[in-house]
């Protein structure tokens, strides 16, 4: 029996309203001819679109300096959108931020990341590179995941180049990138390096395999507020690795970093979760894993907020005080 649908806060009703209306918000709603136009649509920067969406995603902070890259890649390029703090450089350089967007693995881009990306740059004295991974379904497993360690990798051989320090060097992501920071950090301890000083997961999906649909929040969450679990199957079904003999299933810690066999040695983090979200307990969860591993963890649970609210800012009333509790872990990381 479906639970009664949650009192929204202005903002968020606002918000639900239009994806109900579009079905351009709905991955299930999308044909693969609409999925393929939506993954090609850029957001603008400028012009009177440019404003419109600044006024819903965020605006880039004062003084920050946005510039967009790309590093080499097996592949080909993959984009970067960097983001410099304004003043002058200091002698030791400044702490490295890796950012990795949202959008079920399927969806988004760095752009849609200005706000957030933003304040940490210029509130934690960070440079900031946002990475623009390839999407599923084109691009399945592992793809996104080798061009977020390959931007890790690039960033730190490049810190000079950037004004950052190669010793001071922090990952960030929010949902689907939440799951590819976690797992980033994750391959890093494994491989020796780039040494992590902090992880910072925003509503991150730790679990892909079918126990998430044993959790509490899952079940709690039908009504769908921004993302419907109906979404949340598409996108997984979009990313998980087709059949083959070569093929890995939702339990491999590489998607599903929840259960690596071992969390012991993984920089702090902090876990930012949403009570109005079907991933809230896996986010729980993966805090509490983390813990029980002698891993500094902290989550901060804003209870009356949807999933992805920190992409809406001006309308998610709790979406400033998230970002303060973000800058804070990071602060007190990358001193």
């Amino acid at each position: 029996m479906p639970t009664p649908r949650p009192r929204l806060t202005p903002g968020i009703r606002l918000v639900d309203a239009v994806m109900r209306a579009s079905p351009s918000f709905s991955v299930a709603r999308m044909d693969p001819a609409r999925l393929e136009r939506v993954q090609a649509l850029a957001l603008p920067d400028r012009g009177p679109v440019g404003r419109v969406l600044g006024g819903v995603l965020g605006r880039v902070q004062p003084g920050v300096v946005v510039r967009t890259t790309a590093y080499p890649a097996a592949h080909g390029e993959v984009p970067l959108r960097v983001y410099t703090p304004p003043g002058p450089r200091p002698a030791a350089g400044r702490p490295l931020v890796l950012a990795f967007h949202g959008g079920g693995f399927v969806l988004g881009s760095a752009r849609q990341g200005d706000w957030a990306s933003s304040v940490v740059c210029r509130e934690v004295g960070a440079v900031v590179v946002s990475v623009d991974y390839r999407l599923a379904p084109t691009h399945r497993f592992p793809a996104a995941l080798d061009d977020c360690l390959g931007a890790l990798l690039w960033a730190v051989e490049h810190a000079a180049e950037l004004g950052a320090d190669p010793e001071r060097v922090a990952v960030m992501g929010e949902s689907a990138g939440g799951n590819l920071a976690a797992v980033v950090a994750l391959l890093a301890r494994d491989r020796g390096g780039p040494r992590l000083c902090h992880q910072t997961l925003l509503y991150p999906a730790t679990d892909l395999t079918e126990a998430l649909r044993e959790h509490d929040s899952f079940a709690a969450n039908d009504h769908g507020v921004v993302v419907s679990l109906e979404d949340l199957e598409v996108f997984l079904d979009h990313y998980l690795p087709e059949p083959g003999p070569t093929a890995v299933d939702a339990s491999d810690w590489r998607l599903s970093p929840l259960l690596a066999p071992d969390l012991g040695g993984l920089p702090p983090a902090l876990v930012v979760v949403a009570g109005l979200d079907p991933l809230h307990d896996s986010g729980v969860r993966y805090a509490e894993a983390l813990a029980a591993a002698g891993v500094p963890a902290r989550v901060e649970d804003f209870h009356r907020m949807p999933h992805g609210f920190l992409g809406f800012p001006h309308l998610a009333r709790s979406a400033r005080p998230a970002m303060d509790a973000v800058v804070a872990a990071q602060r007190a990381a990358l001193r």
